[in-house]
C-alpha cells in the first residue's frame, strides 16, 4: 500500500507543461469567503510593498548617479576604472602567467633561429664571395666599370677640344 502511495507522490519539480496546467486550475471555488478576502488583501499589501520597493530603489539610484557625478566619476572612467582592473586581474592570473611564460620562450627560440639562419646565410656569401667564381665576375665586373669610366673622360675631353 504505501509503495503504491509512493507511485502517487512524484519528487520531480514541475515541468512546463504542469505549471501551465497549474496556472490554468481554478482554485478559487476551493477557498471560503474569509480566505479569498485575506489573500486579495495579502495580494494587494504585496503590489503596495513591490511599489514602495521600486521606487526606493529608483531614487537609491539617483542618489548614486549625484554622488558619482560629485566625485567626477562618468562611465568613461568607470570603463576606463573596470578595464583597467581586469587588465591587471588578467595579468595576475596564473593562465597569463603561464602563457607569457611559453611565449616569451618561443620568441627566444625563435630569434635564436632566425640568428643562426641570418649566420649560416652570411657564412654562404662570404664563402660564395671568396670563391674564385665569384673573383673572376668581381674583376670582369671592375674592368668594365673601369674601361667604361676611361671611355666617358676620353669622350668628355674630346668633346672640349672640338668646341
Amino acid at each position: 500500500m504505501e509503495a503504491q502511495a509512493q507511485g502517487l507522490l512524484e519528487t520531480e519539480p514541475l515541468q512546463g507543461r504542469d505549471e501551465d496546467t497549474v496556472a490554468s486550475a481554478d482554485f478559487s471555488s476551493m477557498l471560503s469567503e474569509e480566505e479569498r478576502e485575506e489573500l486579495k488583501a495579502e495580494l494587494v499589501q504585496l503590489e503596495d510593498e513591490i511599489t514602495t520597493l521600486r521606487q526606493v530603489l529608483s531614487a537609491k539610484e539617483r542618489h548614486l548617479v549625484e554622488i558619482k557625478q560629485k566625485l567626477g566619476m562618468n562611465l568613461m572612467n568607470e570603463l576606463k576604472q573596470n578595464f583597467s582592473r581586469s587588465w591587471h586581474d588578467m595579468q595576475t592570473s596564473t593562465a597569463y602567467k603561464k602563457t607569457h611564460e611559453t611565449l616569451s620562450h618561443a620568441g627566444q627560440k625563435a630569434t635564436a633561429a632566425f640568428s643562426n639562419v641570418g649566420t649560416a646565410i652570411s657564412k654562404k656569401f662570404g664563402d660564395m664571395r671568396n670563391s674564385p667564381t665569384f673573383k673572376s665576375f668581381e674583376e670582369r665586373v671592375e674592368t668594365t666599370v673601369t674601361s667604361l669610366k676611361e671611355a666617358l673622360v676620353s669622350s668628355q675631353l674630346t668633346c672640349r677640344f672640338s668646341l
